[in-house]
């Protein structure tokens, strides 16, 4: 894992953040990384390229928010995500997670040991879900 501070947004970096949020959103998320002092961007590196990126924001030094997660196409299925949660669970010794996402995403949460609550529609036709984790 490394972090991610380069002022410019590298493109391997700028597809996995668009599948974590809208590409319209990608330029605006990285520079809020850039340049907020609570929030940290992280990729999980392999030889040539970052296979997954995982985004948060801290609420206090042992609680955070995944802000964005994901992980490249050809490398799903293969754990990266669960790898990329524990590293900042572990890194920050964190004792609180939480995330919210949607019905795509709420069973990676749910596999990884966070209570899963409905948070109804929250937007006309979406379901969302708040995922938390208490250590």
């Amino acid at each position: 894992m490394k972090e991610i501070k380069s002022i410019s947004i590298q493109p391997n970096i700028r597809e996995l953040l668009s599948f974590a949020t809208s590409e319209k959103n990608v330029e605006k998320e990285y520079e809020l990384y850039m340049q907020s002092p609570v929030r940290e961007l992280y990729g999980y590196d392999l030889e040539t390229e970052f296979a997954g990126c995982i985004g948060i924001e801290f609420f206090s030094p042992k609680s955070c928010e995944i802000k964005h997660i994901a992980v490249s196409p050809n490398h799903r299925g293969m754990g990266i995500g669960s790898k990329m949660i524990s590293y900042i669970l572990g890194k920050y010794s964190l004792s609180f997670m939480f995330a919210e996402t949607d019905k795509d995403a709420v069973n990676f949460y749910e596999n990884y040991g966070f209570e899963i609550t409905s948070l109804g529609e929250k937007y006309p036709g979406v379901e969302r879900f708040r995922c938390i984790l208490n250590i």
